[in-house]
């Protein structure tokens, strides 16, 4: 970080500490909202507090997972606290009697309505976007002009996210992000991370949190921090479920989800599928490079690829509460992932500037992957408020194959002078077994520790067959051929502290050790067990009702995935190879942020975080060029080689920016921005260090035409990226997107358009490389045309009915339950 930086950045720190120093109103009120026959906490329940006479609120504020909720923030006088939530009959506690001190409403229950209704529609009105102590949500169900896409469509909408046009995320800037499913993770994540989420339909989203200052309870895996995508369900006695459709010129998908729940027990099931029509892609790449005796040989390839995707989702999950005090939840799903991409290049090579050969490639790849996950999770509540055990076990299961084949033919010749085909089958498992305990020590303080093992196991085998151009015959390559067997354990214990100091601040501060031990059964590679110590810190102020501050510490670790360690070599283009590096070294963040949240009455929301990141052991995909290139027996001639490699330190330091701005009742703009200073040092290769300055900036402009009518502009901006090895692109997308509600607001049907004036986004990417004792020096100049314009149409309906019984009759269907 420069001098300039860091004395920016304590310019602002001391503007917003004098800002806090000013704030004088200390009052609090707390409390926990719950069922009143089931006792079970209510989330998300919306908390409005009156000044005694008036009738307009003076601030609100929504209950966590746990129904616990706080008023912060106040001045002294006469409060009334109204309470509403989906279902129930509202509650009005009060009046207390602010003086300066913490007033606990206790335990507010809330009656479900006595009404029975029939099939209807109940929509919430929680925001878009939340701002949280450790977490921003994005309430995607809530975006209904996104409904028709996928899942990287929403993340692009995500504060503090931004999505390539690849479908690669960052998270304030950086690529290492820890994905979860409900809170769980995933092998289908480890195996193609853009497969699944190009093909998660975004009508099956309720939510996605982004957890940039995670506590001690989280894994450290994940530099950039966590994103977490909820997938809907529904709590809500009764029968019902949702259908989405939608069909579109690049893309179609559609969900379907079924919700039964009775007093104590519900199940649920859905399917979503996703497909990616076939597009074409034109490629252009210009190689220069200079081999060890001193020849300049250059390779123009020139042609196209064929890319087509596909997959589906489905579920079964069960929520069983055998008493007050006890539930059992447990899922069960299946998930599948196809890509394949073909294609017809033509290549010229000269040598020296002399008239060269020229050649023709066919290539064909393909990748598939299966996964099975399950889990099951025992919550115990004890009598004390905000005590609770939890226990949990989740298991998730991978059949991945990845295979290519590819032929060469000299111009005017019947038969390849090169080709090979190889298929690499492999199996990913994870287990990860868990227990937490949260103990409050006071009303002020709350104890949590836990710990957890997680158990990983890859199996990946490659068979190669190699091309004989004497025999015209395929035979299996033994010295070409592998196998890999990587077995990870790693073993963590964490404690963390919440507590309120001098009626001021909140604080809540931790420590979790991490030992991981890595076998692996592959040549030349020996990965010693390490410890990783992460210590994580979240200290924050209410300014008052509507805005808060805080300044936050973690450590992160970025463990290699299974698709960055198979060895596997992919020769579908043998002029450009790609691997797998099995002897990444786990890669080492230390993060800081300060932020400031602020909502307004009128709907809007701003929240402005400074980050930094150090990262140490830093991976980054790197290129080297070889005049000869020797896999088994077979040498590969002026060819480049790419994979993912340790490469030496990285500083970040930006600033991210997102907010909502209601300019009416009908006109609301979202925004959310990151710039980042990179500044990146080469430790491996000798090269010169980096230093550049990244834009993501996206704009979201909605206007409800009418109360069932809505329309939407979206607009996103990546700026280019100076690397260690050259320029990455630019790019630039938006949309368009209408969306009608009819039936009673039970079905709506909507159109969208991406790009719909230019049928290509371009993506120039330069690579230039001093020799190394690795490699030789070479540039290259790498054009892709990527098809990107796309029309779709989606429909969405909504059926069942939501079973609201009065009080005695919950009273009698209860009482078997706690006996």
């Amino acid at each position: 970080m420069s001098f300039a930086q860091m004395k920016w950045i304590t310019t602002l720190l001391l503007a917003l500490v004098s800002t806090i120093v000013s704030a004088q109103n200390k009052g609090k009120i707390t409390g926990k909202i719950i069922d009143a026959n089931s006792k079970a906490a209510i989330d998300y329940a919306t908390v409005s507090i009156y000044q005694q006479g008036s009738e307009k609120p003076s601030g609100g504020t929504i209950s966590d997972d746990k129904g616990n909720f706080t008023l912060d923030k106040l001045a002294d006088g006469q409060y009334r606290v109204v309470v509403n939530f989906i279902g129930y009959q509202a509650y009005t506690a009060g009046p207390f009697n602010i003086k300066q001190s913490t007033v606990n409403a206790g335990s507010i229950s809330l009656h479900s309505s006595s009404k029975q209704l029939g099939a209807v529609t109940v929509t919430a009105k929680t925001p878009i976007i939340e701002n949280k102590i450790d977490k921003m949500v994005y309430n995607a169900a809530n975006d209904i002009t996104s409904q028709g896409g996928v899942a990287l469509d929403v993340l692009k909408k995500v504060p503090q996210v931004s999505v390539d046009i690849d479908g690669n995320v960052e998270l304030q800037g950086i690529a290492s992000v820890r994905f979860l499913i409900n809170g769980k993770p995933s092998t289908m994540f480890g195996s193609s991370l853009a497969d699944v989420l190009a093909s998660l339909p975004a009508s099956q989203i309720k939510s996605i949190e982004v957890i940039t200052s995670s506590g001690a309870k989280y894994d450290a895996q994940g530099l950039g921090g966590i994103i977490n995508i909820i997938l809907k369900d529904n709590k809500v006695r009764g029968i019902n479920g949702t259908v989405n459709l939608s069909a579109g010129t690049r893309m179609n998908n559609g969900s379907a989800n079924l919700n039964v729940r009775s007093t104590n027990f519900g199940i649920s099931a859905f399917f979503s599928g996703n497909a990616q029509v076939n597009t074409r892609t034109l490629n252009l790449n210009d190689r220069t490079s200079t081999d060890a005796s001193g020849r300049n040989t250059r390779l123009v390839q020139d042609g196209y690829s064929d890319f087509k995707r596909g997959g589906y989702e489905s579920g079964i999950n069960f929520d069983w509460s055998l008493s007050k005090m006890d539930n059992i939840t447990g899922s069960l799903g299946y998930d599948h992932f196809n890509n394949q991409n073909s294609g017809l290049t033509s290549q010229s090579q000269q040598t020296n500037g002399l008239v060269g050969v020229t050649s023709q490639r066919n290539s064909l790849s393909k990748f598939n992957a299966n996964s099975y996950d399950w889990s099951l999770d025992y919550k115990h509540k004890f009598k004390t408020d905000g005590q609770e055990l939890e226990l949990l076990y989740n298991s998730s299961f991978g059949k991945n194959n990845s295979a290519y084949n590819q032929s060469q033919v000299y111009s005017g010749q019947a038969n390849p002078f090169s080709a090979s085909s190889s298929s690499n089958p492999g199996t990913d498992k994870e287990t990860n077994i868990s227990i937490d305990y949260t103990h409050p020590l006071s009303k002020d303080v709350v104890f949590e520790t836990g710990a957890k093992t997680v158990l990983q196991y890859i199996n990946s085998t490659a068979a190669v067959n190699a091309y004989n151009a004497n025999t015209n015959l395929y035979a299996f390559d033994p010295n070409q051929s592998y196998s890999l067997k990587y077995d990870r354990k790693i073993y963590a214990g964490y404690i963390s502290l919440g507590f309120t100091a001098f009626h001021f601040f909140d604080i809540k501060a931790g420590g979790r050790l991490e030992h991981t031990d890595t076998h692996i059964d592959f040549p030349g590679t020996l990965i010693p067990s390490y410890n990783t110590w992460v210590p994580t810190a979240v200290i924050s102020h209410k300014l008052s009702t509507t805005s808060t501050l805080k300044i936050s510490y973690t450590k992160r670790v970025e463990r290699a995935e299974y698709r960055e360690i198979n060895p596997f070599i992919n020769l579908s283009d043998p002029y450009n190879i790609t691997t797998g590096n099995p002897l990444l070294k786990p890669e080492i963040g230390n993060v800081f942020e300060l932020g400031y949240n602020k909502s307004f009455e009128a709907g809007g929301n701003l929240y402005i975080a400074l980050f930094s990141r150090h990262n140490t052991n830093d991976v980054k995909t790197y290129t080297n060029f070889y005049s000869e290139y020797r896999v088994g027996d077979s040498v590969y001639r002026n060819v480049s080689v790419t994979n993912r490699q340790n490469i030496g330190t990285e500083q970040n330091t930006g600033i991210s920016i997102s907010g909502s701005v209601p300019f009416s009742k009908k006109l609301n703009l979202r925004t959310n921005t990151t710039v980042t200073d990179k500044y990146i040092v080469n430790k491996v290769y000798g090269g010169p260090s980096v230093n550049a300055v990244v834009v993501r900036t996206n704009l979201n402009l909605t206007f409800q035409l009418s109360e069932t009518f809505v329309a939407e502009a979206f607009g996103n901006y990546n700026s280019p990226l100076k690397n260690i090895q050259g320029r990455t692109p630019k790019f630039m997308t938006y949309n368009f997107a209408v969306r009608k509600q009819f039936m009673g607001k039970k079905a709506s049907l909507g159109f969208t358009t991406t790009n719909p004036f230019a049928k290509y986004v371009d993506q120039l990417t330069t690579i230039t490389q001093a020799a190394t004792t690795n490699g030789l020096p070479y540039t290259s100049y790498n054009l892709r045309r990527v098809p990107y314009q796309s029309f779709g149409v989606s429909l969405s309906w909504r059926f069942g009915k939501l079973d609201f019984k009065k009080d005695n009759e919950q009273d009698n269907m209860a009482k078997p339950i706690d006996n």
